[in-house]
């Protein structure tokens, strides 16, 4: 089972309350850009780099190693963009650890909903969605449940169940 991904942080400490492993996604439609007309993704660069291929047994037990971390982050560019490779990650992580899972998404909720994300994600304990785009000039504000400050008002996090 291989993951193909931009980049992995074994110990993050910003983009979630809990130390977390950071999981760079590959691949995004770049819809908050689209949306705004402006060039505006922090990770937009991102995309220009190599994709690097990674057994998914071995990030699990990469993590599960770690004494540090408690939490897995999927973010960079846009983890729903690849929905399979995230849904066996997620599934090779359950098999081992409940601990939480967490997922940086541009989509709305309702985009989620649309695409039978939420549906196929939400008999899986512990997952965590960051949802919304990316506003240029937008109010930044602390969520709760990531336990950090998001960038546009209208991105929040919900724990599917």
């Amino acid at each position: 089972k291989i993951l193909r991904i931009k980049g992995l942080v074994d110990e993050d400490f910003v983009n979630y309350k809990k130390p977390s492993m950071f999981i760079i996604f590959p691949y995004c439609t770049f819809k908050c850009e689209k949306e705004a007309k402006v060039h505006c993704c922090q990770n937009s660069e991102l995309a220009c780099s190599p994709n690097i291929e990674f057994d998914i047994d071995e990030i699990v037990e990469r993590y599960i190693n770690n004494p540090i971390t408690s939490a897995i982050v999927c973010g960079g560019l846009e983890p729903l963009d690849s929905f399979d490779d995230l849904s066996r990650l997620l599934y090779s992580f359950r098999d081992k650890c409940n601990d939480d899972f967490v997922i940086y998404t541009g989509y709305t909720k309702q985009e989620c909903e649309q695409n039978g994300w939420i549906t196929a994600l939400s008999n899986i304990p512990n997952v965590i969605i960051k949802f919304g785009r990316y506003i240029p000039n937008s109010k930044s504000h602390y969520d709760e449940v990531l336990g950090v400050t998001l960038n546009s008002d209208g991105q929040y996090a919900e724990k599917i169940l």
